[in-house]
């Protein structure tokens, strides 16, 4: 383990500008492409049927303008290390203690549901395995590969990427020929077509009820976009890097999303598609590839680990971030020798065996995932407005900046307000189904538990 530098000096206890393009490429790739794309996708198709495409290209196109109201805010200051420091600085203490807190919890339960999943994938290869040990070797590794250097999490990133773009690449190519010999299925009693997408009741089968269903799992499927804004610290010439990996998420959601479920349907008609079962194993399945199960339960388990790793790196920066501004205990502060917050990324490593916890608690798998993704993407939906917010705010106080900014967000205020009223739209969706009210209801739990600890830091500051 490296030790711990707290020598404080400036230059020795700054984060390095070590990931290159490619890895801030990658990691934008990785964050636009979830695991709720491989294993959540079944369960958005039942809802909604062919109407789910909408859905994702609604949910992208309000996300590419907050990652464009994140990016300009950004590069306005080069200082910002992430949306929580901009958030401090804009809207007050309260704003970035708040949204760098949540964030940190975001990631960690994102993490535990993350690591609970890859015991279940390694049960798929080795059933009388018990969960905890590929849980704990899951954690261990990726705690060992961010303790060396944050160009390893970068390179690690980069090819965890590499594997969710081949598989779908794969799948697309695969769909297209299907498509092309009008390929007929004996388990379907239908042929590979387009036509398929709206043979089947329509593109809206389930009505606007069932369009309106779709957006409370679709929206998970997105956690972590903003992921490439926790980088920017450690970004190499961010002022060309940032600009080019967040122009490029809309035509990655078109692709990799909207291009992947249109394949899907049109190969197997929706009405097939199992909501408990990844749509990309079916379709390599449907074609009889022998090793498809294996090869796709290989790809959904290192996207799985992939989320968890992006997971762990965003968490310690987050909490070195907050311990500068005296948000979060000083030892959260420091770097090892080799320029990483060491202490932050044991921390929610530590954390993250809550996932070892919440198996013995809630034996459903399927349950206890679903409860706690919900509560991931109402607490990432609060992220997401603050960063909104701040920019209304940046708009009004930094007027200078962003008249010399080079990379300002297209329709400004009015598109914050829009992206809003988007995300209160969700909320209330929301309410709907009863696994998604529960975890509605339990969410203001963490922000009592805040506005107490923020109260008790203050009175902490008074009394020193």
């Amino acid at each position: 383990m490296n030790s711990v530098n707290d020598t404080g000096s400036s230059q020795e206890n700054k984060l390095k500008r070590h990931l290159s393009n490619r890895h801030i490429q990658l990691i934008a790739i990785s964050g636009a492409i979830g695991t709720g794309l491989f294993m959540g996708s079944g369960k958005t198709i039942s809802l909604a049927g062919p109407s789910i495409i909408f859905v994702y290209m609604i949910i992208g196109f309000v996300l590419f303008f907050v990652m464009r109201a994140m990016g300009e805010i950004l590069l306005s200051n080069l200082n910002y290390k992430s949306f929580s420091d901009f958030a401090a600085d804009l809207l007050g203490p309260w704003a970035g203690f708040f949204t760098g807190w949540t964030y940190w919890f975001c990631w960690v339960i994102t993490g535990i549901a993350d690591v609970v999943a890859i015991a279940g994938y390694a049960q798929h290869w080795f059933e009388a395995l018990p969960a905890w040990i590929p849980m704990l070797i899951c954690i261990f590794v990726l705690l060992s590969l961010n303790l060396l250097t944050v160009k390893m999490f970068g390179e690690t990133e980069f090819w965890f990427s590499m594997i969710k773009i081949i598989a779908i690449l794969a799948l697309i190519v695969v769909g297209i020929v299907l498509i092309a010999t009008a390929y007929y299925s004996e388990q379907t009693q239908s042929s590979a077509a387009l036509s398929n997408l709206w043979q089947y009741g329509g593109m809206f089968p389930k009505g606007m009820m069932g369009f309106f269903a779709g957006f409370q799992i679709a929206i998970f499927a997105f956690v972590g976009i903003e992921l490439v804004g926790t980088t920017a610290a450690e970004t190499k010439d961010p002022t060309k890097n940032l600009p080019r990996a967040i122009n490029s998420v809309p035509m990655r959601i078109i692709f990799f999303y909207v291009f992947a479920l249109i394949i899907i349907m049109s190969v197997t008609p929706w009405t097939y598609i199992l909501p408990n079962k990844s749509p990309f194993v079916e379709l390599f399945t449907l074609i009889g590839l022998p090793a498809a199960a294996s090869l796709i339960n290989f790809v959904v388990l290192t996207s799985a680990a992939s989320s968890a790793n992006s997971g762990i790196y965003s968490t310690s920066r987050m909490l070195f971030g907050l311990a500068k501004k005296h948000d979060a205990p000083s030892l959260f502060g420091k770097l090892s020798s080799r320029f990483v917050p060491a202490n932050g990324l044991m921390f929610s490593c530590i954390c993250l065996l809550g996932g070892v916890v919440l198996i013995y608690m809630v034996p459903d798998v399927v349950e206890a995932f679903t409860i706690v993704t919900t509560i991931s993407a109402i607490l990432f939906m609060f992220i997401w407005s603050i960063i909104l917010i701040s920019y209304i705010v940046y708009r009004k106080k930094r007027a200078a900046l962003h008249q010399a900014s080079l990379f300002k967000m297209p329709g400004g205020v009015f598109m914050c307000v829009v992206c809003l009223a988007f995300f209160a739209f969700v909320i209330v969706l929301l309410t709907f189904e009863t696994d998604t009210r529960q975890a509605l209801i339990a969410t203001p739990i963490w922000f009592i538990a805040l506005i107490i600890g923020y109260l008790l830091r203050k009175n902490l500051i008074k009394s020193n």
